[in-house]
């Protein structure tokens, strides 16, 4: 498995001692066996992983890309599609691992270049990505210049997606811990940059979840919020009574006015929309690498600006703000 001996070397270096105290404990709960039937098959499969070095790799392009085609054999490439299908289901991407595209569930690409020349230049940042899935925007952020990135996300398949994507790059200052943002302790202030994207909906407190993303940016640091909408007023949100688009944890869908009024309660400032746009059947779809439903099923089929459960259908926004 990943070395974290960085982040734990980078936390006693920002005086993080409770952050560095609890982690290692954390890490190993969440890696135990006992908690998931498929841990050891894919905890194996990354530790026995043994190819030859990328030749080349590129972290600043729609695909992140790690080897190309030539670095291995017809063996090897095929043993290595067969690995990654046993991590089924991608749910974000794409990636290009020595020739064998990863086309995910989801275009995470599109959202990328929404923001990626309205955020501030991660050059030299210390940047943590806030429900991170795979990964796939922590590699874009190392792409885009950022001294270290830090992801955080508590479901296991995608903690090791990103491990064996990383076993394949090799060493370097980014990874994936399998935490959540409510275990991290208060005033972290650390990081230059935080990420959260697609997950503030999932919060049954917004409010608590904007608290806890303002603690651990430095002063000055940069917030980057993606969220679902509705539209609507100052004050309006959406509480869907039962499921949201099949899923059954929504919460809270603000109107874009709201959620920066929620923002400005909190004590952001320099708060500026970037980006609404409405969630496509192109940009997330099933695939051979995510074969279940996707978007296409949670929509009413005679109305696409509907979901299934006659609500509207996922719409997002993103916000750029600063901590004072």
């Amino acid at each position: 498995m990943d070395d974290y001996q960085w982040v734990y070397t980078l936390l006693e270096a920002t005086s993080n001692t409770q952050w560095r105290a609890q982690l290692p404990q954390q890490i190993a709960e969440a890696f135990c066996f006992n908690r998931h039937g498929t841990s050891a098959k894919w905890q194996s499969m990354i530790e026995t992983l043994d190819l030859p070095a990328p030749s080349q790799c590129f972290l600043n392009q729609n695909h992140v890309q790690i080897g190309i085609t030539e670095d291995l054999n017809v063996e090897q490439r095929q043993r290595l599609k067969t690995q990654l299908m046993n991590f089924h289901p991608w749910r974000k991407g794409p990636f290009s691992l020595f020739g064998i595209d990863v086309d995910s569930e989801w275009r995470s690409d599109w959202k990328w270049q929404r923001l990626e020349n309205e955020i501030s230049p991660l050059k030299n940042r210390l940047v943590l990505d806030v429900g991170c899935g795979n990964g796939y925007h922590c590699w874009r952020m190392l792409g885009a210049g950022a001294k270290a990135v830090i992801g955080i996300d508590p479901t296991l398949i995608n903690v090791m997606q990103f491990h064996f994507i990383k076993k394949l790059y090799g060493h370097v200052p980014i990874c994936v811990l399998p935490v959540t943002l409510e275990t991290l302790p208060a005033k972290t202030q650390l990081f230059d940059s935080v990420f959260s994207m697609g997950v503030l909906y999932h919060r049954r407190s917004p409010i608590d979840h904007l608290f806890a993303l303002k603690d651990t940016l430095r002063s000055g640091g940069e917030l980057i919020l993606e969220t679902l909408i509705i539209e609507g007023e100052l004050g309006e949100s959406l509480v869907p009574e039962g499921r949201y688009a099949k899923m059954r944890n929504v919460w809270f869908l603000p109107s874009y006015k709201t959620l920066i009024s929620w923002m400005k309660r909190c004590g952001f400032q320099n708060i500026r929309l970037i980006d609404i746009s409405q969630t496509s059947t192109e940009e997330q779809r099933p695939t051979e690498w995510m074969t279940f439903f996707s978007l296409e099923n949670f929509l009413d089929p005679s109305n696409k600006n509907l979901t299934c459960e006659g609500l509207p259908a996922p719409k997002r926004v993103i916000i750029l703000a600063n901590c004072p």
